[in-house]
């Protein structure tokens, strides 16, 4: 007993040796990639990345690398200390597998259905967090129905991650089974993905936990992305508003040449407190002159048929943007202009208080500017005659999509609003009298929030799929080792070389696929329940198959299963197969 506990001990130790190398190696190439970054002009929402390194930064990763490969390592040193002199000269045989198949199953099996619980639990909550709470995400409820789903989907993985041992290999033996039948590589392929599937399920789950954290990413990305643009588009009833001091007719005219613009309506605006009959008040009521209903019309996506904008009448949303219920106004409003005007050129100004009451028209049209929650259209004669004193002037811009009008958010607007805001934004300059508001501005700064999201978490979870995928390379690579003996009689029996390649190539494509397509489908679902549960309280959640993204990741592990099969078949190849029979 002594012995086998000092044995343990020096496998332990030499795993902590081994796990404070690798770390230190990986703080070294992380702290490196940084400053290449941040000479390369790498920056993170404008501003440039610089390289900071504390104490945790080298604390933290050493002790986590040791701990993990010290726990890591003690199954394995148990297993090789529990094994006799005797039993050593002979062939590897697994013991006690089926007690320690039954705990490992059943402590797999409850991890999988309290995750499904917990999944369960927090998606049905949603419902009520809307109902209750609409669109409030600090809610308590909402927190603590996020992280039940959390810990849910986590449990959910976890509880797979620990049956793999028995469920990947037999998808895997499923798979192999019908890709035996194309011809002799492919079938000792899938014979020797048989015969050691605890190993090959290692291998498996990790690249496993690469893709589907990938995945989830992605999906989670895709699915925001889209339903933001919805939200968007469903709170705001113009497409673009350019506002500031700097907006005259000739930024307007500059506005109206952008391609993709279809219609713009210069018109101007000044805030005014708000009285109707009630006695109910609105501050900063943002009121905006236009010429007719018609002219209106041409840039706000609401129904304006029955609206007559004549010189005694005002138009009110029906609808409020933030609560969704409905604005209950008098048949008339008092709007009064405090604002300070001008007496005209070189002749000082004057305090004015105007009071202004017009006949109330509501429909139901949503957010026009962001920083005001209502915004009234008047007829641009109250600003001529000095009912309103135009404190600044806007521009409202429509954009169309192949000669149709931008409605919805379908991934090609998506796109092309996001294009005409970046001309918009060009033709603009970097003036900061100027302002680009609305949908494609919110969707401009979300998508390029998301983006750069995306870029350092798919960078950091692309390592994790680099490391194993050397997993599979060193599977094959002992799988080789030990089948020196097989290897020559196929040989001796008349395969070729190259058909030997291609065994160990399927053997890599067969543990790589099938993990990945797993990990693509898993992350799919983990992304979409992410994105119900975040997203459903903001708008109508989009779930989205990122196709692309998708098809690239099972691309590259392909690729990358084969790269990683080339020197375990040079090494299988290269010695004769008589020394072989001899060396085995």
């Amino acid at each position: 007993m002594p012995r086998r506990a000092n044995s343990i001990v020096r496998f332990c130790f030499e795993a902590g040796v081994l796990g404070f190398v690798a770390s230190a190696l990986g703080i070294v190439f992380g702290i490196g990639l940084m400053a290449i970054m941040g000479k390369t002009g790498g920056t993170v929402n404008g501003s440039v990345m610089k390289v900071i390194v504390t104490w945790p930064v080298i604390v933290v990763p050493l002790l986590f690398g040791v701990i993990v490969t010290i726990l890591a390592s003690i199954g394995s040193a148990r297993s090789a200390t529990a094994v006799t002199p005797l039993e050593a000269l002979r062939p590897v045989e697994v013991t006690d597998a089926r007690k320690a198949g039954i705990v490992r199953g059943a402590l797999g099996v409850l991890m999988i259905l309290v995750g499904v619980v917990g999944c369960v639990f927090g998606a049905s909550r949603i419902p009520v967090v809307i109902r209750n709470s609409g669109t409030n995400g600090n809610d308590t409820f909402y927190q603590f129905a996020l992280l039940a789903a959390v810990a849910g989907c986590a449990l959910f993985f976890l509880g797979l991650v620990i049956t793999a041992t028995f469920w990947l290999p037999v998808l895997m033996r499923g798979v192999g089974a019908l890709i035996a039948h194309i011809g002799p590589s492919a079938k000792i392929a899938d014979a020797n993905i048989r015969k050691n599937p605890r190993r090959v399920a290692a291998t498996g789950v990790a690249l496993l936990i690469g893709v589907t954290l990938v995945s989830t990413v992605a999906t989670g990305a895709a699915c925001g992305k889209e339903t933001m643009g919805g939200a968007l588009d469903a709170h705001y009833s113009v497409d673009m508003v350019a506002s500031g001091e700097g907006v005259n007719r000739k930024v307007a005219a500059k506005i109206a040449k952008v391609k993709g613009i279809e219609n713009t309506l210069y018109a101007p605006v000044t805030s005014v407190d708000m009285k109707d009959q009630s006695g109910a008040t609105g501050n900063s009521v943002l009121v905006v002159g236009v010429e007719s209903s018609a002219a209106l019309s041409k840039v706000l996506r609401a129904d304006l048929s029955s609206v007559n904008l004549d010189e005694g009448t005002v138009l009110m949303p029906k609808i409020d943007t933030f609560s969704g219920k409905e604005i209950k106004l008098g048949p008339t409003v008092d709007l009064t202009d405090s604002r300070t005007a001008t007496r005209g050129p070189k002749k000082g100004y004057i305090d004015r208080k105007i009071t202004t009451t017009l006949k109330t028209v509501q429909i139901d049209y949503r957010k026009v500017d962001t920083e005001y929650q209502l915004v009234a259209f008047v007829n641009a004669s109250h600003f001529a005659n000095g009912d309103f004193f135009a404190m600044s002037h806007m521009v409202i811009a429509k954009v169309g999509l192949d000669g149709q009008s931008k409605d919805g958010a379908s991934k090609s607007g998506a796109n092309t609003l996001a294009k005409v805001f970046e001309d918009t934004q060009s033709v603009l300059g970097n003036s900061s009298h100027v302002s680009l508001k609305g949908p494609a501005a919110e969707r401009q700064q979300w998508n390029n929030t998301i983006n750069q999201m995306m870029i350092l978490l798919v960078g950091l979870l692309a390592v994790a799929v680099l490391i194993a995928l050397i997993g599979v390379a060193n599977t094959l690579s002992l799988s080789v080792i030990e089948r020196t003996r097989e290897s020559a009689t196929l040989r001796a029996i008349g395969m070729t070389r190259g058909q030997l390649k291609r065994s160990l190539a399927c053997e890599a494509l067969l543990i790589s696929l099938v993990s990945g397509v797993v990990g693509v489908i898993l992350g799919t679902a983990f992304g979409w329940l992410g994105s119900y549960m975040v997203f459903s309280t903001i708008g109508q959640t989009a779930y989205l198959f990122d196709w692309k993204f998708n098809g690239a990741v099972l691309l590259i592990a392909a690729l990358a299963a084969l790269v990683s099969s080339i020197f375990p078949a040079r090494r299988a190849v290269k010695t004769p197969p008589i020394a072989a029979l001899a060396e085995a």
